[in-house]
């Protein structure tokens, strides 16, 4: 059984095996009702959402928030403070000024990046744990979900599946993120997985079995533009307040697809050194570099 949905930008899909229709009918219905929770919690496009609550009020006073989103706020700032900066929510600011908001893209004057600088910054955000508040310590900081969110809704898609019997899904969003729960009747090794090369789509570079594991992959061919010889994809570094450079594609394979989307980005925008030295022991990194091949991170 197989259904999918637009939801937090996004096209979620579910593949599930089973031998009850009904129950796999309900346990899909469910996990589409979760996703659907998640937007009106998490999505930046809606006014009314608990994140766009903090992103509009944060820098007036503490806003107060539920466990949920303040759990992963922490979250965030712990990758945040793990990656050196590199994965960062507050990046908000900058994917404007580079048009990635809302696709209108645009090679930005440095006077406005460094401007947009000014307020992003995984030290704005301030946390406090015995209040339940969320703090902007300058005005301007904005949060942007796109390097957690679809992660975060995968992994509570799949917590609802098994929750409704469900021991045998494949939950993607996006084609970009997804979870590989048991394995397929005709394939006990697991779910058969394709990397593709970043420079000729219609090329593989790697191929792997995922069983109760999580793959998110960030390529610089997802969302970009050209100007002036250059390519500038959405992968931005927070810290130069540019596009990074150097990497073509990454892919993390972990336990949690919101570990592995997060982590993504970090070894993106600070390349294979960084990554082989950094990366928890607990994940696996595909990464494609510009001018050399493709290979495993060790």
């Amino acid at each position: 059984m197989e259904s999918s949905a637009d939801v937090m930008g996004s096209t979620y899909t579910v593949v599930l095996y089973g031998d009850d229709p009904e129950r796999m009918k309900a346990a899909m219905n469910a996990a589409f009702a979760e996703v659907r929770r998640l937007d009106r919690l998490l999505s930046n496009y809606r006014p009314n959402s608990e994140w766009s609550n903090v992103n509009q009020n944060a820098a007036k006073r503490p806003v107060k928030v539920s466990r949920e989103l303040f759990d992963l706020l922490w979250a965030c700032a712990d990758y945040s403070r793990r990656s050196e900066g590199a994965f960062d929510i507050t990046v908000g600011p900058l994917m404007k000024v580079w048009g990635f908001y809302k696709g209108s893209h645009r090679l930005p004057e440095k006077a406005e990046v460094v401007a947009a600088l000014a307020k992003v910054g995984y030290g704005k955000l301030v946390l406090d744990e015995t209040a339940q508040t969320v703090r902007f310590a300058v005005p301007g900081v904005e949060m942007d979900p796109g390097g957690i969110g679809k992660g975060y809704a995968v992994d509570h898609m799949v917590e609802v599946l098994k929750q409704n019997g469900i021991h045998t899904a494949l939950v993607s969003a996006a084609g970009s993120s997804i979870y590989a729960l048991g394995a397929p009747p005709s394939e006990p090794r697991g779910w058969h997985i394709k990397i593709r090369d970043p420079k000729d789509k219609e090329k593989i570079v790697a191929e792997l079995y995922l069983r109760d594991e999580s793959l998110s992959t960030s390529g610089n061919y997802e969302k970009f533009f050209e100007a002036e010889g250059r390519k500038y994809s959405h992968v931005m570094d927070p810290r130069t307040g540019y596009p990074a450079q150097g990497v073509l594609e990454v892919s993390v394979i972990a336990d949690r697809t919101i570990d592995s989307e997060a982590w993504t980005k970090p070894f993106f925008v600070n390349g294979r050194h960084w990554t082989a030295a950094n990366k928890p022991k607990d994940v696996r990194v595909f990464m494609c570099e510009d001018n050399a091949a493709c290979v495993w991170v060790h």
